[in-house]
């Protein structure tokens, strides 16, 4: 025999109540059916009776609505040989329910006792109408065999009673028997009472426990338990087996696939229960037993947590006082006190020290609990033993929950780190002995951030997730979103990874979604769709997001936009730069940047500084890491400049290799920027910062190749003084020819000190052979000190510059 019930949405119009009907037709075995009230009456029901008890009279109007639905429903789904006696029935039923409604309107107040009796006629009206649907099915009425007794203010089963007269009820059962779920009455004196809401699973779980039923199935609208929210995280997906504890834990904080108190009756009986889709039956669905584990999927075996769960009405009442250590009876008094208002406590954190006991109840329950308290322990306070009663409301708790976290070490290190890493506070945490279920309570605002952290960090997730924000979508970012475009399914494939782009933004516009950009579209969609922006909107705009593993990429030049790294990284947002403002700038700030983002456990990475897409900055910081001191750096760092020295000719002055290096767009619009140094002066001041040098700009000697009055002036002034410098520049190139020697651009540090210069080289020097654009450097370590280490290859362009930030993109996406 097996107990199957349909929740309210699953009874909650004609198309779904016909799925019902087609459902337990197909059961080949006896079935009792226990259904809830039509999907949304009960909360009207509710919400009229409010109406009625002060005295409003649209609940009128609230009630007519229930009328019609139901009259709709029985019209559209009951056959018409049996519409006339159902909708007889009904009316009468909704006769009854008039008269009560017209009585609290009439004194203006509403009792526990009626409105336990309004509430009751949800299911008493369902189970009417889908009992005249199915075939063959007879009509119980709970009422008669569910029997309560009141509890600390609150309806609680009597299984001794209710047990036997199941028993006596259903002694010779129908091939199909229909009960409402929720409702029962009391044994002291017959009155209509309920299990509460969500009471019609735990209605079916008492069934199935006293007949010993082979199995419970739930029916609902989900397909089953999922790792998590779906609402909130988008890659959730079904838990196919899981533990009676599994399941417990998951419904005790806040998964709402089934009332908790269902499973007690059927784990003492180790009846399974099902969670089935009544829209789509086809689902596999979630089987919870004893043991969970016999048939695992390839998602259940690669996670070490099942599911996480979270409650958002949440509020952390602390009891504290350096009179509460060594004395007994102190936690006795609390929950004694809470127990008598018919406050419910779901978690509970204590110090060691004793001095401190901090529980978590619903929002609605906070003023009590603090004013009950107060008053318990108003002669201690009156002493100073222990402190006022504290309530801190808008928190959340969070529960990651699994049996294969028993005797596995490591598992609370590495929540805390990853909430940590998210910038996430934890204000109260509890762990059983069980070791099946880890709680903690942190502030409400990050609870979408946390759960979304939690499910990437523990493999619930199908990809480890890292979402993407970029600024600058020009040349360099331009080339970056079509590398990460080309690269996307690959790396989802091959790494488990998903580069999730969710905003960009350029220097008037910004456009952001978190769900993720499409990437085909979004250059367009920027013009199109995208808000006014500037560096303080785009700053307000991420921290206003608050997205889990997020990475902010600087693709652009701006010194505003560099401004915001400080914030950003104090909000636990990693950065990759290929802006070298910050990096460069005082000493003093770019410690502050590297310090922030080692304590917050992100990083801040700027590999394309130098050298656009060579290993540079990552070969220094190896060597460093491992041991090794660097001592002289030698360099061609301007792929700019070297692109000009290489251009010159007898047919091509200087002048002309200029505005030919402007036009392949390895100098800026305006030369003058790479002709004056300053860009190389910028990295060599991070390459000396990298080998563990206090250096700043202003400590680099400089000697360039074009006075300083060319940089006087406007860029047409400059156009039209430049070809001054040709003549000279071509004899001196004359004279190097002949010697069989090249002119470059050295950047230099010697142990801290730095400098900036041509260079005269010859043919056996490794800068000879400098071509085109690229860079060279030479690292002279106290390991490599006789034979430096040499790095080289393309130091400009924007394909090479975005796959470098591309690189530090993915090294990010393989530490967390």
């Amino acid at each position: 025999m097996k107990v199957l019930k349909f929740g309210g949405t699953s009874v909650g119009s004609v198309n779904s109540i016909l799925n019902v009907k087609k459902i337990v037709e197909s059961v080949d075995e006896p079935v009792i059916v226990v259904v809830s009230a039509l999907g949304g009456i009960t909360d009207k029901l509710i919400f009229t009776s409010r109406l009625a008890s002060k005295g409003d009279a649209a609940y009128r109007k609230e009630f007519s609505e229930m009328v019609e639905r139901h009259k709709s429903v029985i019209a559209g789904v009951v056959p018409r040989s049996k519409q006339s006696h159902v909708m007889k029935k009904a009316e009468e039923t909704l006769e009854e329910l008039e008269n009560i409604y017209r009585g609290v309107f009439l004194i203006k107040d509403l009792s526990d006792k009626t409105s336990d009796t309004i509430v009751s006629y949800g299911e008493r009206l369902s189970s009417l109408i889908v009992s005249n649907v199915i075939d063959e099915a007879e009509l119980f009425d709970s009422r008669t065999f569910i029997k309560t007794h009141r509890q600390f203010n609150k309806h609680v089963v009597d299984f001794e009673h209710t047990n036997d007269l199941i028993r006596q009820t259903f002694r010779s059962q129908p091939k199909i028997a229909l009960a409402p779920g929720f409702i029962s009455s009391s044994m002291d004196d017959g009155e209509v009472t309920n299990l509460g809401r969500g009471g019609s699973d735990y209605t079916a779980s008492i069934l199935a426990a006293a007949l010993d039923a082979s199995i419970l199935e739930i029916w609902t609208d989900v397909d089953g338990f999922m790792t998590a929210d779906p609402r909130i995280i988008n890659s959730a997906y079904v838990i196919e087996h899981l533990s009676f504890t599994e399941a417990m834990e998951l419904c005790n904080f806040g998964a709402k696939v089934i009332y908790p108190p269902t499973i007690y009756p059927v784990f003492h009986k180790n009846i399974p229960i099902k969670v089935c889709n009544t829209f789509n039956p086809k689902a596999p669905g979630t089987y919870i037993s004893r043991e969970a584990g016999k048939k695992e999927t390839k998602n259940d075996r690669k996670a070490i947590i099942k599911g996480i769960s979270s409650i958002n009405d949440t509020c952390l009442v602390t009891v504290q006082g350096l009179g509460m250590v060594g004395v007994i009876g102190v936690n006795y008094r609390i929950f004694r006190t809470l127990a008598k208002s018919g406050i419910s406590v779901f978690m509970v954190s204590q110090a060691s020290s004793e001095n401190n006991t901090t529980f978590a109840v619903k929002n609605e329950d906070a003023a009590l609990s603090v004013r009950v308290l107060n008053e318990e322990f108003a002669p201690e306070r009156s002493r100073g033993e222990i402190e006022d009663i504290l309530a801190e409301k808008d928190l959340a708790t969070v529960a990651i929950v699994g049996e294969n976290m028993k005797r596995t070490p490591g598992i609370a290190g590495k929540l805390f780190g990853t909430l940590g890493r998210a910038g996430i506070s934890v204000i109260a945490c509890a762990q059983g002995a069980s070791e099946t279920n880890i709680s903690f309570v942190i502030k409400l605002e990050s609870l979408r951030k946390a759960l979304n952290s939690i499910h990437d960090s523990f493999f619930l997730s199908e990809y480890k997730m890292l979402n993407i924000f970029l600024a600058g979508v020009g040349t360099v970012g331009g080339h970056l979103l079509e590398q990460i475009k080309h690269q996307q399914k690959k790396l989802m494939k091959q790494n488990g990874v998903k580069l999730n782009v969710v905003g960009i933004a350029n220097s008037k516009r910004l456009l952001m979604k978190r769900e993720g950009l499409n990437l085909k579209t979004c250059l367009h969609d920027l013009k199109t769709k995208g808000i006014e922006s500037s560096p303080a909107i785009l700053r307000d705009e991420i921290v206003r997001m608050n997205i889990f593993n997020s990475v902010f990429i600087d693709c652009t030049s701006n010194e505003k936009i560099a401004g915001l790294y400080e914030t950003l990284l104090n909000k636990n947002i990693s950065i990759v730069a290929a802006n070298k403002i910050a990096a460069s700038s005082p000493y003093k700030n770019y410690m502050l940047l590297k310090e922030t983002a080692r304590k917050r456990g992100i990083k801040f990475l700027f590999e394309t500084n130098v050298g656009a897409g060579l290993p540079i900055i990552n070969t220094m910081n190896d060597l460093i890491n491992s041991g090794d001191h660097i001592l002289k750096l030698e360099a061609v760092l301007s792929g700019t400049i070297n692109f000009i020295f290489n251009t010159i000719s007898e047919d091509v002055p200087m002048s002309k290799a200029i505005r030919m290096a402007v036009e392949a767009r390895y100098a800026e619009p305006d030369p003058r920027v790479d002709l004056s140094g300053k860009d190389v002066i910028r990295k060599l001041v991070i390459l000396a910062r990298e080998a563990g040098y206090v250096v700043e700009q202003s400590d680099v000697r400089i000697n360039l190749f074009i006075p300083p009055q060319y940089f006087e002036g406007t860029l047409e002034d400059f156009w039209e003084k430049i070809p001054e410098l040709d003549a000279g520049f071509e004899e001196k190139r004359k004279k190097l020819a002949a010697q069989n020697k090249h002119l470059r651009l050295v950047a230099c540090m010697n142990s801290g000190d730095c400098e900036l210069g041509l260079a005269e080289v010859g043919a056996h020097h490794p800068f000879f052979e400098l071509e085109g654009s690229n860079n060279i450097i030479m690292i002279s370590t106290e390991r490599y000190r006789d034979y430096p280490m040499i790095i080289k290859g393309y130091g400009a362009g924007a394909e090479v510059t975005a796959a470098g930030v591309f690189a530090d993109i993915i090294s990010i996406a393989n530490i967390r």
